[in-house]
């Protein structure tokens, strides 16, 4: 029997993921991406400790991970008026086994593309190349490739697994009925400023409501002699009528002074929102989007991961997080079944279901649903919170969101490793 080959349909955070922990299994792999050139583009993302666990196991300890962001100590809401709704500490502060990390997203990117280039060799990710399409084979599957100077290939192997995204042509092919991408009205812009970091020095802050308000924290530790940090933030709006925007034509830079009139008075003893924003190089507007769940990730021997299965909505910050355990959850079945049609099949009844769910959940605001019942209830201003929300009501709230993320404390510090250590995949033997 041929040495098993996985075909890797995108170079994305999932897709690296994939390609470290296949490669840590023992299992070929060549990732096809469709851009000539990596770059470390895009701006903050969180890790929860869920996939921190798992970036350890595969050899990216603290270190590297400092180098690419900072661990988070703190995540709060606050209502219009700058008094706090809710609050609790994160990653070890908070009990977890493991930090839950503030991140670049494009260095973060660029240190699983080093890792795993250093790892199985420069070949095993080819650039300038996107699959476009796949056949069914009578021993496993053929990846239809272009390539970036205009030639066509094909990649036959016993796996392809769709990691390409949003606008994943695997997905399309597997499901050609599927909705197009939803999009509920919220617009983004998203930047990096130069400032000193908030509160704790490591805090998530959400602020104002559900449909008005900025995301902030930062993703680099403070420089020693500034004390200045590269803080992300989001500033964003919900429209009523959605209808009138072309949402292949958004993430384009946008001038500061094109949205920051939205937040004009937000300003605090503690924080001045305005010119937060006005320090910024530059920023990215684009529309918060998701797609419908589908009944499948799978098709045979071609299966989804990370966006291109569960797009979802930022709210919960889970979703380059999913994409890493996606990746851990399919190794982990390898172990059990092979490199089979058998090993998509199962990891499809573990993850699918759920994960459908979690994307629902975020439309519903995910963790930020608190905002929406603190501006349902006194228009999001309020001197003692606890007079608008008692306290026992927000634990319960913030406790079936992490419970439905995977992120409770109890269940994953007492979790075995998905993928025990020195564990490798053995070919099955051929049939006698």
């Amino acid at each position: 029997m041929s040495e098993p080959h996985v075909l890797i349909a995108g170079g994305g955070i999932g897709g690296l993921a994939t390609a470290l922990t296949l490669h840590q299994l023992g299992v070929r792999c060549t990732v096809f991406e469709a851009v000539r050139e990596l770059k470390p583009l895009g701006v903050g993302i969180n890790l929860q400790p869920n996939a921190v666990r798992e970036l350890y196991d595969l050899g990216l300890d603290a270190a590297a991970l400092d180098a690419v962001g900072v661990p988070a100590h703190e995540w709060a809401l606050v209502g219009l008026n700058g008094n706090d709704i809710y609050s609790e500490p994160r990653g070890l502060e908070a009990g977890y086994n493991w930090p839950q990390y503030a991140v670049h997203r494009g260095k973060l990117h660029m240190l699983l593309h080093d890792t795993f280039v250093a790892r199985a060799g420069q070949d095993a990710v080819r650039l300038g190349a996107r699959v476009t399409g796949y056949r069914k084979t009578s021993d496993g599957v053929t990846a239809l490739i272009d390539h970036a100077d205009g030639t066509r290939s094909e990649e036959t192997g016993t796996l392809l697994l769709g990691c390409d995204g949003i606008h994943s042509a695997i997905r399309k092919q597997m499901h050609p009925d599927q909705p197009p991408i939803h999009w509920g009205g919220a617009i983004m812009w998203r930047g990096t400023t130069q400032a000193k970091p908030l509160r704790t020095g490591s805090s998530f802050l959400g602020l104002g409501t559900h449909r008005h308000r900025m995301v902030i924290y930062p993703i680099s530790h403070p420089d020693p002699e500034t004390g200045l940090a590269q803080i992300n933030w989001i500033a964003e709006i919900t429209v009523d009528e959605p209808s009138g925007h072309n949402l292949d034509g958004w993430f384009r830079p946008v001038g500061i002074e094109d949205f920051v009139h939205h937040f004009e008075g937000w300003t605090y003893d503690w924080l001045d929102v305005p010119a937060l924003l006005r320090g910024a190089e530059v920023a990215y507007e684009n529309p918060m989007i998701d797609r419908d769940p589908v009944p499948t990730w799978v098709d045979g021997p071609v299966a989804l991961l990370g966006d291109a299965a569960h797009a979802m909505y930022p709210t919960g910050s889970n979703g380059a997080s999913q994409a890493v355990i996606d990746a851990r959850t399919l190794g982990a079945l390898m172990l059990d079944h092979g490199v089979t049609p058998e090993a998509l099949a199962a990891y499809d009844a573990k993850l699918c279901g759920p994960v459908s769910e979690l994307i629902l959940r975020n439309r519903g605001a995910g963790p930020f649903g608190l905002l929406n019942m603190v501006d349902e209830r006194c228009g999001g201003t309020f001197e003692n919170i606890d007079d608008v929300i008692p306290a026992e009501e927000r634990e319960a709230f913030m406790a079936r969101y992490k419970a439905a993320a995977g992120f409770a404390i109890e269940a994953l510090n007492a979790a075995a490793p998905t993928i025990p250590a020195g564990a490798t995949v053995t070919a099955p033997e051929p049939a006698e």
